[in-house]
């Protein structure tokens, strides 16, 4: 009785003790958002800010100062940014758990955008490889501005051949695409793969990336996108509103999965006996807004020593062989970038708020002039 009683206790103050962790970090989580509102910058650029979760309408574009490249960095001038379900997800700050690391009032970071295609206008100390007039492309946050500051790492040239919109179409979406099938997903030469959302960012990309690597491709989308899926070299495209992908007799080695819509025994049901399930997407802006995925990985962890099928969720990792891999997918023909729709950067609102709807087919293009 006496060590329930302490165990009670320590339980209780360890809850309290996080409460009060919680607390503290609420009040203190902020930003310089309105300082940089208010300052009056000596070299002027735009960038787009959200100083506060909430929907698109927080998105505003502001006069910064324009960043000087520090010490392994280069400055880029940008011409064009793509849009991404992340990016969405980081102005609503949605789901809730990922303020842990963001903020858990506001945004520790108010700039938006990761996706970047540009010309290298300076190179700071110490960088290799790289110099002023350079077109490259990659990722980095903040790529809705003029100019950004950027890595060798996170960075790759831009064949010439390929505009700088189709080359910002690619970072996020393209390197999913591939680490998901070929690292998480191991697609062989040769295997059967379904991709549940063909017609999207990653999904298209997929049907691409998936083809170049000799996988038989059935890609999943609605009626209005069939014919692009196909085009983009699916053998077998399933028409969602005709017809329940999870319910045919087709079994299939990896399923790459950027919807998340369909229960994980629905989507088991389509493996073979060593099957693997990926899945990359997080759902719309009123899914799982508190825990996001985390309750789909913990049915997979638990249901993992039960079957034999693999299942995992996937976040993709910046990688500037991969931006290399695929920029000479690009240049050889082998992976194009589908583009939807252009908004200027004074309408990077409304380029956020049409990918949060998900009717977007491919990318959805910032142009930066």
């Amino acid at each position: 009785m006496k060590l329930a009683r302490i165990m009670r206790r320590l339980a209780t103050a360890a809850l309290a003790l996080t409460a009060a962790a919680f607390v503290v970090a609420y009040v203190r989580s902020s930003n310089d958002c309105e300082t940089r509102l208010a300052a009056a910058p000596r070299d002027p650029m735009r960038a787009v800010l959200a100083c506060d979760y909430g929907t698109p309408d927080v998105i505003r574009v502001a006069r910064v100062e324009k960043p000087v490249p520090g010490d392994g960095e280069l400055l880029v001038r940008v011409r064009a940014a793509s849009v991404n379900p992340l990016d969405w997800h980081s102005v609503r700050g949605t789901p809730m758990v990922m303020r842990l690391s963001s903020g858990l009032r506001k945004p520790h970071d108010p700039r938006v955008g990761v996706d970047f295609a540009g010309v290298v206008d300076a190179v700071g100390p110490g960088v290799t490889g790289y110099r002023p007039g350079d077109e490259v492309f990659g990722a980095r946050t903040g790529a809705f501005a003029d100019y950004i500051l950027a890595t060798p790492a996170r960075i790759a040239r831009k064949p010439a051949a390929v505009t700088f919109e189709q080359a910002a179409a690619v970072p996020v979406a393209a390197i999913t695409a591939l680490q998901g099938l070929r690292d998480k997903g191991g697609l062989k030469q040769g295997e059967k793969v379904l991709i549940n959302g063909a017609s999207g960012g990653v999904g298209t990309y997929a049907v691409q990336i998936a083809r170049h690597l000799g996988a038989e491709v059935t890609g999943v989308c609605s009626t209005r996108n069939v014919e692009l899926v196909r085009s983009l070299g699916a053998h077998h495209v399933i028409d969602y509103t005709r017809e329940d992908f999870t319910t045919g007799s087709a079994r299939y080695d990896v399923l790459l999965d950027n919807v998340g819509n369909r229960s994980l025994s629905e989507s088991r049901r389509v493996l073979t006996e060593q099957g693997r399930y990926v899945l990359v997407g997080a759902g719309g802006p009123n899914d799982h807004r508190w825990l996001g995925p985390l309750g789909r990985i913990a049915v997979m962890w638990v249901s993992a020593p039960l079957v034999s099928q693999t299942m995992a969720m996937f976040i993709a990792r910046l990688s500037p062989d991969d931006l290399a891999l695929l920029a000479g997918l690009m240049e050889a023909g082998a992976v194009t970038s589908v583009i939807d729709r252009r908004f200027p950067l004074e309408q990077a609102a409304d380029a956020v708020r049409y990918v949060e709807s998900g009717r977007a087919r491919g990318k959805v293009i910032v142009t930066v002039d």
